[in-house]
């Protein structure tokens, strides 16, 4: 069985989407460990439960950035990691490990990408006057949320929303469409190649499978 390795830095609800899909024999795949770089994540707790191995890398405990992330490389490819999914892992990964697991690793963002970027996406799109927001899974590159979009889903803002609002909407969809790519993913139907985004061989569109 293929396994998938997760970063996480917080609560871990796209973790535990995960978690369940591949239980639930959607997923054709295991979660084999999760990685944080905070210890109080509360999606440790999740993945003990599960009974997933967890590891905990902190950056005060390396002599740079660089040094973490090839300790965090080296940790996942002794687990022999299919897939990496970052799940609110809110640390910027080092060009030398991006590269090193490049086509095999996925970020889900808050955002319409190219939309965005970068963190606060829900008060950006509220001082836009934006109409719609939404989640994009793609994978992960050296340029921050600049990777070959997979898939997006929109979510309408309607008057008087605030930043819960919004952010409660997307999630829901996030919890949807993260496990559907990674999916896609372990089957085998999804590959990045020179950098743009395949899905049963046929390019995506530069929005995704699908933006609506």
């Amino acid at each position: 069985m293929k396994k998938i390795v997760v970063l996480i830095s917080g609560t871990g609800t796209n973790l535990q989407a995960l978690i369940d899909a591949c239980a639930a024999g959607r997923i054709n795949a295991r979660v084999a460990a999760v990685i944080s770089n905070q210890a109080s994540a509360l999606g440790l707790e999740r993945a003990k439960t599960a009974q997933i191995p967890t590891a905990l890398f902190i950056r005060r405990d390396f002599a740079d950035h660089a040094a973490m992330d090839q300790a965090i490389g080296d940790y996942i490819e002794k687990i022999g990691a299919d897939l990496i999914v970052l799940a609110g892992y809110m640390k910027i990964l080092s060009k030398g490990f991006v590269t090193r697991f490049a086509g095999k690793i996925l970020n889900i963002h808050p955002s319409l990408l190219p939309k965005y970027k970068g963190l606060n996406t829900y008060q950006q799109v509220l001082d836009a006057g934006d109409s719609e927001h939404g989640a994009s899974v793609h994978f992960v590159t050296p340029e921050l949320d600049g990777g070959a979009v997979i898939l997006q889903a929109k979510v309408p803002i309607f008057p008087g929303d605030d930043i819960s609002d919004i952010e409660a909407r997307v999630k829901t969809q996030e919890l949807q469409i993260y496990p559907l790519v990674v999916k896609w993913f372990i089957d085998g139907r999804l590959q990045e190649i020179q950098g743009k985004a395949y899905l049963d061989g046929k390019l995506l569109p530069e929005n995704g499978y699908a933006d609506e």
